[in-house]
């Protein structure tokens, strides 16, 4: 599929471009280019190739699910200046 000048002058509009003619001759070329190598691409053989999420195999190595901080919730209920019920009391902001 070949693009022509005034598809780039089209999509460059679309896009809110300015290209010049002399850079959309080239671009026309390139994009022509691109499109061929796609082309290509797309005519392999495929069928006996397994889909791959990822080219290698890796795991992300997690760590354990501990707790590693000390709970301090009844250490920070004494310092706000209103809690009932193991929560902070905030005053109302949508009414």
């Amino acid at each position: 599929m070949a693009i022509d000048q005034e598809t780039v002058a089209r999509v460059a509009h679309l896009a809110r471009l300015h290209i010049s003619e002399e850079d959309g001759a080239e671009m026309s070329s390139r994009l022509s280019d691109i499109l061929a190598m796609v082309d290509q691409l797309q005519q392999a053989d495929v069928a006996d190739v397994a889909p791959l999420a990822h080219p290698l195999e890796v795991t992300q190595p997690l760590r354990k699910d501990e707790v590693t901080e000390p709970d301090i919730r009844e250490q920070a209920l004494k310092l706000a200046p209103a809690a009932e019920g193991g929560c902070f009391l905030v005053p109302r902001v949508i009414e």
